[in-house]
């Protein structure tokens, strides 16, 4: 392989995983507009400006050309954010079969 190859297949890998990272991003985004719009809890605020700030900032674990510490960081946001969605799906399952409503923990 000649130089020219090389640095055009690392050119368009880098794409696609900044795509990648970019994808994740918005699927925080509306996941957490949702979350506001129907009223549900969205997690700390901290989790998810911390998230986005770590995607933009240029202060990384790995270097900017390789964006898999950026969506691993933005995969534990949108986990976050969907296990508070989990938990309170379970704990209104459980008021719901048990009847009783000091079961529920919001």
């Amino acid at each position: 392989m000649d130089t020219t190859t090389v640095i055009v297949v690392t050119v368009l890998l880098a794409a696609l995983v900044l795509a990648a990272a970019v994808a994740v991003l918005v699927r925080l985004v509306r996941t957490r507009r949702d979350l506001r719009r129907a009223g549900l809890p969205t997690g700390p605020r901290w989790v998810f400006w911390g998230a986005v700030l770590y995607l933009v900032l240029p202060a990384d674990l790995l270097p900017d050309p390789v964006y898999l510490d950026d969506i691993g960081v933005l995969l534990l946001a949108l986990r976050s954010t969907r296990g508070r969605i989990g938990g309170r799906r379970e704990a209104v399952e459980r008021r719901r079969t048990t009847g009783s409503p000091g079961d529920y923990a919001a």
